[in-house]
């Protein structure tokens, strides 16, 4: 599997792991403080073949994805889920933990960021659904950003994303129908 666009990661283990998966490319930011050398780097790629960010699913690679994605408009996301990314025997959480079919099945999966979303789920509708705020928003939420491969959020995050990814209503409403669901089934 040949993936055209470059792929921004982390660090050198992730590369290495984005390499036994597929051919591709790579961009190391060497963790969440990027210098302004990096972010000239990701716009020439952006503009020459374009950028996938695929970065860790905490908080640091959270930071480094909305860094880059407000510094370089219009890039693509790949995401994995917590469990996805979690080292043998649970010490650790990245990119370069998570296996072959994962991370082939993440970017397979990309998410292209508009450059100027329209809101089709209003906030409102978010906290109505039970996702911001209660008991069972936490984990409505990860099953949610699981099943719409947009990551792990909090509320606001997941308003924005739903946004910036233009999910339309319908893929909205199937996806918490199957979390309820589940919730049903537990």
């Amino acid at each position: 599997m040949k993936i055209k666009e470059i792929i921004v990661v982390e660090g050198r283990d992730d590369t290495v792991a984005i390499r036994r998966a597929v051919d591709a490319d790579t961009i190391e930011t060497n963790g969440a403080a990027i210098n302004e050398e990096t972010i000239e780097r990701i716009r020439l790629a952006q503009q020459q073949r374009g950028v996938i960010i695929f970065t860790d699913p905490d908080y640091p690679g959270e930071k480094i994805r909305k860094t880059i994605a407000e510094r370089v408009p219009g890039c693509k996301h790949a995401f994995l889920t917590r469990e996805e990314a979690r080292g043998k025997h649970g010490k650790g959480l990245g990119v370069e933990h998570a296996s072959i079919e994962a991370i082939r099945t993440a970017l397979l999966s990309v998410y292209e960021e508009m450059i100027d979303p329209q809101e089709e789920i209003p906030f409102q509708q978010l906290v109505d659904a039970g996702l911001i705020g209660g008991p069972l928003a936490r984990a409505r939420r990860e099953k949610l950003g699981k099943l719409l491969k947009i990551g792990y959020t909090n509320g606001k995050q997941l308003h924005k994303r739903l946004q910036m990814f233009q999910i339309s209503k319908e893929q909205f409403v199937e996806a918490m129908k199957q979390v309820v669901q589940e919730e049903e089934h537990v």
